[in-house]
């Protein structure tokens, strides 16, 4: 059953999403009537070989980029609708961003860093929820210190208590572990899969990496602009696989 069967009832869908790049005989059609759907609660990772369109879908599906035809849903609204001020406080109250380049201030501590979204939409800040993110993701005793004093995953650890300290719809992760060696980008995967087991997070990430697609419970594989499989409780064996038979 497709998307445009069904009633929306996901955290995220796209229905017949269409993106072009440029004009005439050279544009690039990046997505190719893409109509997908993310429950809420499940962490899923998107796919597919370079120039797959799987990042261009992601900053669709986040209201990043806007798609030239098709919608695109986050829980009842419909971002293809809104003008760039409601998108705007969209994307402020509903969902989190979690990116390869750490996105830091370098001249705020980490905490401030956590906080600064929420301070700028004036909103309060639930202490009981920020302690529980900052333990979870081990950062206490790391909060007053600036960027230039974290490691790599420490502060891709900080970019990732930023995208959840406003209980965000869903959380948009494109490529978290990119910058980071194996050994870390585990631990912001692991903390990742953990948001969405323990805490009910909505976790999708683009990622090139089988070994980083297996911490989800399912992978959406694109090829063309167009979605072309699924598979669920991957393995980095089973994702390898299914990624050499599309050519990546």
């Amino acid at each position: 059953m497709t998307v445009s069967q069904v009633e929306v009832r996901g955290a995220v869908s796209s229905r017949e999403l269409v993106k072009v790049y440029g004009s005439g005989p050279t544009a690039v059609r990046a997505l190719d009537g893409v109509s997908v759907q993310f429950r809420a609660g499940e962490f899923t990772a998107i796919m597919g070989p370079s120039g797959s369109g799987k990042s261009t879908l992601l900053h669709c599906l986040a209201g990043l980029d806007r798609a030239d035809s098709g919608t695109v849903h986050i829980g009842s609204a419909e971002l293809t609708s809104l003008n760039d001020t409601r998108l705007t406080r969209l994307r402020r109250d509903k969902i989190g961003f979690v990116f390869q380049s750490f996105n830091l201030l370098p001249t705020l501590s980490a905490e401030d860093n956590i906080l600064l979204a929420l301070r700028l939409a004036g909103r309060e800040v639930d202490r009981a929820w920020f302690a529980t993110i900052v333990d979870l993701l081990g950062l206490r005793d790391r909060l007053r210190h600036k960027p230039s004093e974290l490691s790599g995953g420490q502060q891709q650890r900080v970019a990732c208590a930023r995208a959840l300290v406003g209980r965000p719809d869903v959380v948009f992760a494109d490529e978290p572990t990119g910058n980071l060696d194996s050994r870390t980008g585990a631990g912001v995967l692991d903390f990742l899969r953990t948001s969405v087991r323990e805490l009910g997070q909505t976790v999708v990430m683009v990622t090139h990496d089988p070994i980083a697609a297996s911490y989800a419970g399912r992978v959406v594989l694109l090829a063309d602009g167009r979605m072309v499989g699924e598979i669920y409780d991957p393995t980095p064996e089973s994702v390898l696989s299914v990624l050499s038979r599309l050519g990546a």
